[in-house]
């Protein structure tokens, strides 16, 4: 048995089918994951993400202790903006991938994937070196849930937080809604619109009821892990321990546009990673839509004119698309491109696929 959020009675009332996921028991469906996938992509859903790890860096040296460890300029960071960073090591390969979102000056929250909570942190502590920082580990003390799809602002602004008050995309900010506070972000996992609630665990049950009571009108529907993979995967977002891994650099799985460059402190992993954008890669992820009636799984065999190329890190059936889609790794040496033929082994027998750009389904984020 995993560890529990504080909503595992909801879910189980709610006739969930929990399974184990990085950890923790977690529902992967309530009533079927297509169902749920098309719910969120036409009306709302609300996610369970208690399970993400929230840890806090502070102190006089924060900004020079995160530059120190991630490839993108905090420096440059906005109060109450967001970033989405890597977490790289030495040789360039990924401990995890994060959000880091500006609270105060000195004062930043880290978003970390729920299986390497205790990694991140061991890392960060690791990695302090003689900076005037303090890291806090207070997963175990908060709750997260995520609301999304196209109406999911109207369901905020019927909780009481005006359109005009909602937090624009990638911008957090506090929240006060008949007494019960935390943090809203405009974030998400869907390429949906969306919001992300982050408050402490006492409120969360609270939360939960309150969305659902709003959002009633909208059809706003529990939501799985299951649905919120296809999400995810229609939007070409990356999941780590797939498409990001210790092997990966942010450079081979298409990330270099979130590396800037002219950065000029050194962090883990900086010479292997701008030798990369310079010289280029060994490997490279590319998206793929299957032509052969096959679904890919993650560690299939790719094969490009008839000798392997690469492994499939992501795939499955899209229920927006009634296609088969995933995503992988191949050697740029075969010089692989945009509507390309390529096969992936199932179950011992090659199925046809044609290389496309990603995303699969285009992201509807309010950007302004």
């Amino acid at each position: 048995m995993g560890k529990r959020t504080v909503l595992y009675n909801k879910h189980t009332a709610l006739g969930a089918r929990m399974v184990e996921f990085g950890g923790w028991d977690m529902p992967v469906q309530y009533t079927g994951i297509i169902e749920e996938h098309k719910t969120v992509r036409s009306f709302a859903g609300v996610f369970d993400v208690s399970h993400m790890g929230q840890i806090f860096v502070s102190g006089k040296q924060s900004v020079d202790f995160l530059q120190s460890i991630v490839p993108q300029d905090i420096s440059k960071l906005k109060l109450l903006k967001a970033e989405y960073c890597q977490l790289p090591q030495t040789d360039g390969g990924l401990v995890d991938d994060l959000i880091i979102y500006r609270l105060e000056e000195d004062n930043f929250l880290v978003i970390a994937n729920a299986a390497n909570i205790q990694k991140d942190f061991d890392w960060l502590k690791a990695n302090i070196k003689n900076f005037d920082v303090t890291i806090d580990n207070k997963s175990q003390d908060y709750s997260m849930l995520a609301l999304q799809g196209p109406k999911a602002a109207n369901i905020v602004e019927k909780l009481g937080l005006s359109i005009e008050n909602q937090p624009a995309f990638f911008t957090i900010k506090d929240f006060n809604i008949d007494g019960l506070n935390g943090y809203i972000s405009r974030t998400g996992y869907t390429g949906e619109d969306g919001f992300e609630f982050i408050v402490k665990n006492e409120y969360a049950a609270i939360l939960w009821d309150m969305i659902f009571k709003a959002g009633e009108q909208f059809n706003v529907k529990p939501i799985g892990l299951g649905a919120r993979d296809t999400l995810r995967l229609e939007a070409a977002l990356m999941l780590y321990g797939n498409d990001l891994t210790e092997k990966t650099t942010p450079v081979e799985a298409g990330l270099k546009w979130s590396i800037p460059v002219e950065k000029i402190p050194d962090y883990n992993g900086k010479d292997v990673i701008l030798g990369q954008i310079k010289n280029g890669v060994q490997k490279k992820l590319i998206g793929f839509v299957m032509t052969d009636r096959a679904i890919p799984r993650h560690e299939y065999d790719i094969y490009f004119n008839g000798h392997k190329t690469g492994v499939v890190t992501s795939g499955g059936y899209s229920p927006t698309l009634d296609k088969n889609i995933g995503m992988g790794y191949v050697d740029t040496k075969d010089n692989i491109t945009l509507d390309a033929t390529i096969e992936i082994m199932v179950r011992n027998k090659l199925y046809k696929a044609k290389v496309v750009k990603r995303p699969f389904v285009a992201k509807k984020y309010k950007i302004s």
